[in-house]
């Protein structure tokens, strides 16, 4: 990344790019969480409350948002090498 072309000057870490995710991952977390909540009602489980769902999606979020920063980095570079 350091090869001195204007775009890889102008990339964002891996760390910033978790950073600036991690509030769209952990609220989707928290959907999922929710709505596999609620499928698993029709099996006899208990039904998380949203706010639950929220407050349980904060650490899961965490390894989720580093996963998603992967991806976005990985097509970064894809954009980058034109592939």
């Amino acid at each position: 990344m350091s090869d001195g072309s204007p775009t890889s000057a102008l990339r964002w870490s891996r760390r910033k790019l978790a950073v600036v995710l991690f509030p769209f991952v952990t609220a989707a977390v928290a959907v999922n969480l929710f709505l596999a909540s609620l499928l698993g009602a029709a099996v006899g489980l208990p039904v998380l409350s949203p706010l639950l769902a929220l407050v349980l999606s904060l650490p899961l979020g965490i390894p989720a948002t580093w996963a998603a920063a992967r991806w976005v980095d990985r097509l970064l570079d894809q954009a980058e090498d034109g592939s």
